[in-house]
């Protein structure tokens, strides 16, 4: 018989009033309160064990709660309390309460917080813990990320370790960060949480742009590592960099720098029998001072050399400077001072002083030359917000009229002839119409070596005032109440030399007493009034008066006499202090014409004309009479000539009343097509044809003779958004006599129809085309990259030495995300000359073109030229072409420039890291020719 036969449901029902019964009678049996000892959870309110003395300490005592929280006592709660006397000295000594909590040794300052994907194993008694399958355990600012780790409490230690393959190739690495840039990858990591010490094997880390590899590295605290078999490299390759420097030595201390033994470099895991006693690498970002390494250079006339050989040194926060330059065996060298200055919200700026010392071949021979030349520069900008309403800027670009054709290796500043300077401070004064600018200006041809210098050079301006205009206004403006007045007003001194004339000899006086007696000032002042009256035949007409009255400054007229005997024009020049003064009336007239033209089914909808003319009368009395007179310059030819004419800064005005009418006329053209891909304009969008199409002349009631001012035409238009045209011409519309004068004739009388004769004729053309980038986004990285750059102000001498870097260069700035781009422009200018043996005019026709551009080859090189031709001449006036390749981490760069007076050839190979950016391969030839 089974269990379950034996089974009586008395015996059930009796064991269980029996349990009933012993849980009633022992519910309030000591047993069942027995305390829970030392073991507390967070929340568990532990109770004071230590008695009140006294029953006024015991009404002393303060309640605690679990929440921390601190609760007065009430009055009420203690009989009596309401009747003690609680005077100042009525209450005895309170003391407080005290105790100490033993922390056991294996604890740790901080949370562990540990996460597995696959599985966690916790052993009691060993006190360890098992991770497996895309672990990460995060302490303090310390993460680990590994495939395996293992914990061990008592030693506070942990290991984590690397996952293998069946082939035995490493699949998962275990990587260990501190902080935000202390980062590597190991095979194996054990790591102490107490001491904050670490031993690794076969580690990757990457610090300041540089890659270091250790076979075994030992970490002694959050910055410093020491390591042996040591291998630095800026190549990014993990399994096998390219190239490096091996070490079998290594400490690293992070952000600052890597120091080594022994070392040497090995390409392609292929040593090379060049051996240092040690090795030295900075790894802290920013700037720090240094020596500037040379590149060998191999001029034809200037002999071998080393150049850019110099210095860096940082001064302070806001201040550096670089002292660099070039020597040649030939005796030639240059020297330049570079300093920089910032001041963040202030200003900033840079300057450069260059000595140039140049001597080609030797002393002796036909085509020896020497010359000793300087230059300076300096920009400056400064902060609107460091003075509101005070500004001062500085671009100083000047030197010895020779200076750029003796530069090497530069045929953008070889060619450079125009150089200018402008130093400049403005005042504006808040909530006043004033404003004061002060300048000293300069400006130089290199080729007839003539300099120019304005110093000072004064302008003070008053904006347009409106002395009928009430202080409230309430409702719109009368018409009266918009007559404005202002005044603007400059001043200027100025001086002119030759830099390779010898003042001495030529004058007899030194080169300063000649500034003296040739310095030169005037003054400029004019005060327009204007007057906007309200538009009228429903806003279509807008017509606007005007007045001005101005006057000129001069410190000397200059007058013109034949002078029969010797056959020649004799000039005399009196000093003095003259005033030429003009005012003049003026009634503008301007509207709109627009025409539209609609077609129906077809992909143009319409096309849309509009027409701006625009008419103007003035008349201006002459007051500059005085200044002119008639006289012969020539046998049988008399002309009008003005003393003021030529007077420098500023020339007198015209003779003669002028009163009369000019007009303008433009047009614009454009057309609306249908467009299926553009849903943002219900499927249209507009196409312009014709930007600009104007005409415009002037015709002088008062003059003697040919009234009417030669045509304008300008043209403008932008092709498929594509192709920027723009031309513009002079059309005359006088006859000339023998000697190509204009006598008072027009072109189209005396039988056959002639408009007049075209004289000047220039047409541009410009256009670009390039293709889509491999990657978009890094091309909008980039060029958002460079704009943030170039709008920091802080950065401009940075930008404009990088820029001519760049430009000397090119072939170490390919961009291969651009498979290929093409730069056209095409420059047309037609002039009539008056030839004199064949007493006509004769066309003159000088045209030319640039092409830019560069497209990749393959995927890795890149070929890239520009040249400038000369159609007149037929010949190539510049040409520089480049090959670059793309080696990861390094980069090939050949530049060739084979045209004449300068060619020369570069070829350099070099890493693309900056922090060894002087580690390169260079070899430069240059030809000199002239």
């Amino acid at each position: 018989m089974g269990l379950r036969d034996k089974f009586k449901l008395k015996y059930f029902f009796s064991a269980i009033l029996t349990a009933l019964i012993i849980c009633t009678v022992t519910r309030n049996s000591v047993a069942f309160h027995t305390t829970q000892g030392n073991f507390y959870t967070p929340l568990t309110t532990a109770a004071d064990t230590i008695k009140p003395r006294n029953a006024a300490d015991s009404t002393s005592r303060l309640r605690f709660t679990g929440s921390d929280t601190i609760r007065p006592l009430r009055a009420d709660t203690i009989p009596g309390l309401d009747s003690l006397d609680l005077g100042e000295d009525s209450l005895p000594a309170q003391k407080v309460d005290t105790f100490s909590l033993k922390l056991s040794k294996d604890s740790l300052d901080g949370p562990v917080n540990y996460y597995a994907e696959d599985s966690a194993v916790v052993m009691v008694t060993s006190k360890k813990i098992f991770l497996y399958g895309k672990t990460k355990t995060e302490y303090k600012d310390i993460s680990l990320k590994a495939p395996q780790v293992e914990i061990d409490q008592a030693t506070q230690v942990l290991t984590a370790v690397n996952r293998k393959d069946s082939t035995g190739d490493v699949v998962e690495t275990a990587e260990f960060s501190q902080g935000v840039e202390n980062t590597f990858t190991s095979d194996t990591i054990r790591y102490n949480f107490k001491t904050q010490r670490g031993l690794t094997k076969n580690t990757i880390t990457e610090n300041s742009g540089a890659f270091i590899h250790f076979e075994v590295a030992k970490k002694v605290d959050a910055n410093t590592t020491f390591g042996r078999g040591g291998f630095i490299t800026t190549c990014n390759l993990s399994d096998h960099p390219h190239f490096g420097f091996r070490a079998s030595r290594m400490k690293v201390v992070n952000k600052k720098l890597a120091v080594t033994g022994a070392i040497h470099p090995e390409f392609e895991d292929v040593p090379v029998p060049i051996y240092l006693p040690f090795g030295f690498f900075p790894l802290s970002q920013g700037r720090h001072s240094g020596i500037l390494a040379p590149q060998f250079a191999t001029n034809d006339v200037a002999g071998l050399g080393l150049e850019g050989l110099g210095y860096y040194k940082v001064i302070n926060q806001y201040w550096d400077v670089k002292v660099y330059g070039n020597i040649y065996s030939y005796g030639g060298w240059s020297g330049n001072i570079n300093p920089t200055y910032r001041k963040r919200y202030k200003y900033n700026g840079s300057a450069n002083i260059g000595l140039l010392s140049t001597k080609r071949n030797f002393k002796g021979d036909p085509d020896y030359y020497k010359a000793s030349s300087y230059s300076i520069a300096w920009a400056h900008s400064s902060d609107s917000r460091a003075r509101p309403g005070t500004t001062f800027s500085a671009s100083v670009n000047a030197s010895s009229t020779n200076y750029n054709r003796n530069v090497t290796n530069d045929a953008r500043t070889n060619f450079n002839n125009i150089m200018g300077s402008s130093i400049m401070y403005s005042k504006t004064w808040v909530g006043k119409p004033y404003n004061l600018t002060l300048s000293a200006n300069h400006s130089q041809n290199n080729l007839n070596r003539q300099v120019t210098i304005s110093l000072p050079d004064a302008g003070f301006t008053v904006s347009t005032l409106y002395p009928f205009q009430k202080k409230e206004m309430v409702g719109s403006r009368k018409w009266y109440e918009q007559l404005g007045i202002g005044y603007q007003g400059n001043f200027r001194n100025s001086f002119s030399f030759y830099d390779s004339l010898n003042y001495k000899s030529v004058y007899g006086k030194s080169i300063f007493s000649y500034l003296l007696d040739t310095l030169q000032w005037g003054a400029q002042h004019n005060i327009p009034v204007t007057l906007s009256l309200p538009a009228v035949f429903n806003g279509a007409l807008v017509i606007a008066p005007s007045v001005s009255y101005s006057q000129v400054w001069a410190n000397q007229k200059t007058r013109y006499r034949w002078n029969t005997a010797n056959q020649k024009l004799d000039t005399t020049t009196t000093r003095g202090f003259f005033i030429d003064q003009q005012t003049s009336f003026a009634l503008s007239f301007n509207t709109a014409v627009f025409g539209t033209y609609e077609f129906k089914n077809r992909k143009v909808m319409a096309i849309r004309h509009v027409i701006r003319p625009s008419f103007s009368l003035n008349y201006r009395p002459d007051l500059s009479s005085r200044y002119y007179y008639r006289d012969t310059i020539a046998p049988g030819y008399t002309a009008m000539f003005g003393e003021l004419q030529t007077a420098q800064p500023y020339a007198g005005y015209g003779s003669g009343k002028v009163g009369g009418f000019s007009f303008l006329i433009d047009n614009n053209v454009e057309m609306k097509v249908r467009d299926k891909k553009d849903t943002t304009s219900n499927g249209t969008r507009k196409v312009r044809l014709i930007d600009g199409l104007s005409l415009g002349a002037s015709y002088n009631f008062f003059a003697d003779s040919m009234r009417l001012s030669p045509f304008q035409l300008a043209f403008r238009t932008n092709l498929f958004d594509k192709i920027n045209i723009s031309a513009s011409g002079i059309l005359d519309p006088y006859q000339t006599n023998a000697i190509g004068q204009p006598i008072d004739k027009f072109a189209w009388e005396g039988g056959g129809f002639k408009v007049g004769r075209l004289s000047t004729v220039s047409v541009s053309m410009s256009t670009s085309f390039q293709s889509k980038p491999k990657d978009p986004d890094k091309e909008k990285l980039k060029k958002d990259k460079l704009a943030q750059q170039f709008a920091d102000p802080t950065l401009q001498a940075d930008q404009q030495r990088l820029l001519d870097y760049m430009r000397q260069n090119p072939g170490e700035f390919v961009d291969f995300n651009i498979p290929w781009s093409v730069n056209i422009s095409y420059s047309l200018v037609y002039n009539q000359v008056f030839n004199t043996t064949l007493a006509a005019f004769e066309g003159r026709l000088n045209s030319n073109a640039s092409i830019s551009g560069s497209f990749n080859l393959t995927p890795k090189w890149n070929i890239s030229a520009n040249t400038f031709y000369d159609f007149r001449t037929k010949d190539i006036q510049t040409f520089s072409m480049s090959i670059s390749r793309d080696m990861h981490c390094w980069q090939l760069s050949i530049n060739v420039t084979p045209t004449p007076p300068y060619r020369y050839f570069n070829f350099t190979i070099s890493p693309k890291s900056g922090m060894l950016q002087d580690l390169r391969i260079n070899r430069t030839r240059t030809f000199v020719t002239y």
